[in-house]
């Protein structure tokens, strides 16, 4: 919550100290970063309609120009 309000944003935001969402969207995967393997989130931004229905799923996001990416399609 305190991250919301100092950064003033107008929408909900998750946690999940579980990992529990993050298995259900299969974002949960075997990873590899120089040449060790490993579990760990694959970046993904999915935008979740007011009914709770996922309406659009980006995955492999590269940050560069994803904001823009998300706000065009918001």
């Amino acid at each position: 919550m305190r991250f919301r309000e100092k950064f003033d944003l107008p929408y909900q935001l998750l946690a999940d100290p579980d990992g529990r969402v993050a298995e259900a969207y299969g974002v949960w995967q075997e990873r590899e970063r120089d040449g060790v393997r490993f579990m760990g989130v694959a970046r993904s931004t999915f935008i979740i309609g007011k009914d709770g229905k996922v309406e659009r799923s980006f995955a492999d996001v590269q940050v560069d120009g994803h904001a823009d990416e998300v706000i065009a399609a918001l």
